[in-house]
């Protein structure tokens, strides 16, 4: 199906209200599954494809997004009642003895058995989001879970030396020596919804303090941008998966996306404690994203560049071009700059012809260079739309 000729008003409160419905209508109500939780691989046209696998990830993302849609009068009860099941199900991940997430379960007759009991600080993340946007969203008893797993983080994963998250331990919380920015990346999103569910300035403290020592410290050791993998002494591990594609939590070489994302986390931060040079670090990510990595004959931000500039990863990924959009609207809102709504109507005009399926509902994942598809796979684990309608609840949070 073609896109509708001419083109929305990508800058419209009631277009981007409308495309979070339309995306939610994906999701809702097919994802559920009878058995409890929902589905967490779904094909093209909505149909599952892996019933009972359950990550960790997707998990969390499904009572974030939800959580949104409910707070901002989306989805009608079908998504109160998905908030529900998709927080519910997130117990099944913990394990009470140790107090970890597992990564992975095989959910099959209303039982969970672990697959990868492996500890992640960047799933950890998402369960300390879940349990913020749902306790706004209110849901009884989510916001126990925020001082709850902030305090695991802090006993397990942090680093008072550095200032920083280490990211990865064993299901007996051995820590392994890999360091990534990704993890204390997402957990400044979660510490600042933490602080606006809770209103203690902990959490907006600690969100701070992260985005000081990513985006400033490390960041010096990389030509003033963000690199996202490091040793266990936080020197920068230039090589980490460099001949590896298929980690899509670690990949290799700059993120244009990861630069947008801070760039969007660094004016958030600048909105609930402003100050000075936030904006302007955040103008830098953003800038250099879109003139590094903007395809001049296709359209669209390549995954990532080298350091020497040069592209490393020409595919296209539908989060990327939705978290740049949701950047543009906070940049062009924080500055009066037109060119960052020129940045933005640019950025959604490009996935409003090639990634928003218009027939089924949602976004495609990842798309060539020259903007074919590659899988019928729209939503595999970690997808379920999160970084999409984020994106939306994001710029109808900087139109306010």
């Amino acid at each position: 199906m073609i896109p509708a000729t001419p083109l929305p008003d990508f800058r419209s409160p009631d277009f981007l209200r409308a495309h979070v419905g339309d995306t939610l209508a994906f999701y809702l109500p097919r994802a559920l599954d009878p058995a409890g939780g929902l589905f967490h691989f779904l094909r093209d046209d909505g149909s599952v494809y892996d019933a009972h696998t359950r990550h960790l990830v997707s998990s969390t993302r499904y009572v974030v997004t939800f959580a949104m849609a409910v707070r901002g009068g989306l989805g009608g009860d079908i998504a109160r009642q998905a908030l529900q099941v998709a927080f519910d199900f997130l117990s099944h991940h913990r394990n009470p003895a140790t107090g970890g997430h597992a990564w992975l379960l095989d959910w099959r007759d209303g039982q969970a058995r672990v697959l990868d009991g492996t500890n992640h600080a960047y799933g950890l993340a998402f369960v300390l989001l879940a349990h913020a946007h749902a306790h706004m969203a209110g849901l009884s008893g989510a916001h126990a879970g925020i001082a709850q797993t902030f305090e695991l983080l802090e006993q397990r994963f942090w680093e008072p030396t550095h200032g920083l998250y280490a990211d990865e331990a064993t299901a007996d919380w051995q820590l392994l020596p890999y360091r990534g920015q990704n993890a204390n990346m997402h957990l400044c999103e979660a510490l600042l919804a933490a602080f606006d569910a809770t209103g203690e300035a902990r959490y907006l403290d600690r969100a701070a303090l992260l985005a000081e020592h990513i985006t400033v410290r490390q960041a010096a050791l990389a030509g003033g941008l963000v690199w996202e993998h490091y040793r266990a002494d936080w020197s920068v591990d230039w090589d980490y998966n460099k001949d590896d594609k298929t980690n899509i939590f670690r990949p290799w070489g700059f993120q244009p996306g990861h630069l947008t994302e801070w760039a969007k986390l660094l004016l958030l931060l600048n909105q609930r404690r402003p100050q000075a040079g936030l904006v302007q670090r955040a103008q830098h990510f953003f800038d250099t994203a879109m003139k590094t990595s903007w395809d001049a004959e296709h359209g669209g931000l390549f995954y990532g560049f080298a350091p020497d500039g040069s592209v490393c990863d020409s595919d296209k990924y539908f989060w990327v071009q939705a978290e740049s959009f949701a950047a543009a609207a906070r940049l062009a809102v924080a500055t009066g700059e037109a060119r960052y709504w020129a940045d933005y109507d640019r950025l959604w005009a490009y996935a409003w012809a090639h990634f928003v399926d218009h027939q089924h509902g949602a976004w495609w994942r990842i798309l060539r260079a020259d903007n074919s598809k590659i899988s019928d796979e729209k939503s595999p684990a970690g997808k379920v739309d999160y970084h999409t309608m984020g994106a939306c609840h994001d710029v109808l949070d900087a139109l306010k």
